[in-house]
């Protein structure tokens, strides 16, 4: 051990006389640690809320859109055929987008309906897995034949309009047929098979879906679709992979991954992030404030022993270090139990909450008003490892003045009166 570590050791133990400069150290190191374990907490909060939104977006909505320019796409099929040849994709499915009116005793609303590809839809949307009551069997059945075709909604907006599974509603499209006297808005009728619950108040209130065959009859369409809907292994590369695509099929086509249709949502949450991250690092520069008058204090206590180490033949930069490793010290310890803090709370918030639910009686995220099951929190090891770094990097920074007021102290003047 170093003589320079050894003092630096020695000095962080107050003596009878220092117990003040002693609580500040304790402070110091509380600050820090607080800090640190904010940053953690907070940020994975915010971490796993993004993911748990992008699960739920991702979930019914593809990672890649194929659609045709300025027209329905009449060859998906064989746009379908090479998509899903392609390396990196998951599977492809064609679907059909149209808005229409849904009407029952209940009431009248606005709804998006979709058509889904019966033989792929588990290819591409989480849909048969959020299914509640029903199933999507129900929706094989064709426009006009006995059963009645079959459609499968919301939960919220079975709620709104007082819906049940077998109950039956009207779909009514405002592209209507034209007839001598105008035109007539179409109508059809629809057994409800079944109700899903995606966990967004968006879907759950204002989408419907019916098969692939029943909508390409209902809203005229003949044999064309809205597009091709496509799933690929790493979301990430979604851009990568629409280029790819847009090389293999080639044709008047064009896409859009998941990222360019939300990218607004996504910016305003990254945003969001960044901006915490900002704020909370401020309680860390507060504790590394406190560790500059921790080591102010300790440099102005330790003149005479500043003095007889210089005399003894102890370099300015061997001062200077003493107190930059007490200082970075203090930093440390901080930065390691506020790691570690957060880490556990982080890894274990979801049982954490729970026991703060119990003691005070409260839900912290009613489920009604947020749709969410649970508190979502996700541990990102470079964003642990870039806070630690932030946090020793400000204590280190936080020591270079004081240590350099010390390796300046004059030995003769340290030594003149005693």
């Amino acid at each position: 051990m170093s003589y320079e570590l050894f003092i630096g050791l020695r000095y962080l133990k107050a003596k009878r006389k220092q117990t003040f400069i002693s609580v500040i150290t304790f402070i110091s190191i509380l600050g820090i640690t607080v800090g640190v374990t904010a940053l953690i907490i907070v940020l994975s909060v915010m971490t796993g809320f993004e993911e748990n939104l992008r699960e739920k977006i991702l979930g019914i909505n593809a990672n890649v859109v194929i659609t045709e320019l300025g027209a329905p796409m009449s060859g998906y099929r064989e746009v379908t055929d090479k998509v899903r040849k392609m390396e990196g994709v998951v599977g492809a499915a064609p679907f059909t987008y149209n808005q229409a009116m849904i009407s029952s005793s209940g009431g009248v609303v606005g709804a998006v309906i979709r058509g889904l590809d019966m033989q792929s839809v588990e290819q591409v949307t989480v849909l048969p897995g959020k299914m509640k009551e029903g199933s999507l069997e129900g929706l094989k059945p064709r426009i006009g034949t006995d059963g009645g075709a079959g459609i499968v909604i919301g939960r919220e907006l079975a709620r709104n309009m007082g819906i049940s599974v077998g109950d039956t509603l009207n779909v009514i499209s405002p592209m209507g047929t034209s007839t001598p006297a105008g035109p007539v808005p179409r109508m059809a009728a629809f057994k409800v098979a079944g109700i899903f619950e995606l966990g967004m108040y968006e879907y759950d209130s204002s989408l419907a879906f019916i098969s692939l065959e029943n909508a390409q009859a209902f809203f005229r369409m003949g044999d064309a679709v809205s597009g091709v809907e496509v799933k690929i292994k790493d979301i990430y590369k979604a851009e990568e992979a629409a280029d790819e695509i847009m090389m293999e099929i080639r044709g008047p086509y064009w896409t859009r991954t998941w990222m360019e249709m939300n990218r607004n949502l996504f910016s305003a949450l990254k945003l969001e992030k960044v901006a915490m991250f900002i704020i909370l690092t401020l309680i860390i520069l507060v504790a590394a404030l406190n560790i500059i008058s921790t080591l102010i204090m300790v440099v102005m206590e330790k003149g005479k022993d500043i003095a007889i180490l210089k005399s003894l033949g102890a370099t300015s930069g061997s001062i200077m270090k003493i107190f930059m490793i007490e200082g970075l010290i203090i930093g440390v310890t901080g930065t390691l139990l506020g790691t570690a803090l957060g880490l556990a709370a982080a890894l274990n918030l979801e049982s954490i909450i729970q026991l703060i639910e119990q003691v005070f009686n409260f839900k912290v995220l009613p489920p009604s008003i947020y749709y969410i099951d649970k508190f979502p929190s996700k541990v990102e090891p470079m964003m642990v490892v870039a806070i630690a770094a932030i946090s020793i990097g400000i204590s280190f920074i936080a020591t270079l003045y004081p240590s350099w007021q010390a390796s300046r102290f004059d030995p003769v003047e340290g030594l003149r009166y005693e």
